[in-house]
């Protein structure tokens, strides 16, 4: 690996970090509403919430982009108090990488809160605790391993993204330049030797991510739900 494709690495990792932990935040509350609602809207929302997984990433990058464009009130309202256009930003890359890896978030967490049931939550209830208190000291400790597949899949996810990253980010050094665009770079400049050891470096840690989430399951396959 060359040492000019440390900074799209470093990139990468920062990128990865910063989603899955935005994820952590957005996805339980929606995780958990999913996994125990009654509500019609329920299928709507479990719909949206999939769309990244059968959507074709260059489709969702082309109207994220559209979305974080000045003329739109989301970029234009980013422009306005940051002074800089939320497209072709690494704020961008995060926004964009939260919305494509969703569902590898919430769907594990849905199946961990489900299969835990609400039994536990009520027994907790009984004795005096509140809702957030039941969460945090029951539901959240039950869940864990939920949690840990949800966190390891978008992390590994994220790293892996190309379509949306290229259309919303684009291949500014320093900046949105991650290592999925460096591979693509590489090959149109015919360096073949630099994006062969990219693309094993990801290849080794996507089979190490599996390995370790099927290990950790049981050798269960994994499921969307």
């Amino acid at each position: 690996m060359a040492f000019d494709d440390l900074g799209p690495l470093w990139l990468t990792l920062q990128l990865a970090a910063v989603t899955t932990l935005v994820l952590v935040v957005l996805g339980t509350p929606l995780a958990w509403w999913l996994a125990f609602t009654r509500a019609r809207i329920k299928p709507a929302v479990e719909a949206v919430t999939a769309l990244p997984l059968v959507l074709p990433p260059t489709v969702m990058g082309f109207y994220l982009l559209v979305l974080m464009s000045p003329g739109n009130p989301l970029g234009g309202a980013w422009l306005r108090f940051t002074g800089d256009t939320l497209s072709f930003s690494f704020s961008g890359l995060v926004i964009a990488s939260v919305i494509y890896s969703l569902p590898f978030m919430v769907q594990p967490l849905q199946s961990a809160f489900e299969t835990i049931g609400r039994a536990p939550v009520e027994a907790a209830a009984t004795l005096g605790a509140g809702p957030l208190d039941r969460f945090l000291t029951v539901a959240s400790p039950l869940a864990f391993r939920g949690y840990l597949t949800a966190m390891v899949l978008t992390f590994a996810h994220t790293i892996g993204e190309f379509g949306v990253v290229l259309m919303v980010g684009g291949n500014i050094r320093g900046e949105t330049r991650v290592i999925s665009i460096a591979i693509y770079e590489h090959v149109e400049t015919l360096d073949y030797a630099a994006a062969h050891g990219l693309s094993a470096l990801l290849l080794a840690f996507s089979f190490i991510v599996l390995l370790a989430i099927y290990a950790m399951n049981g050798g269960r396959a994994l499921r969307a739900r």
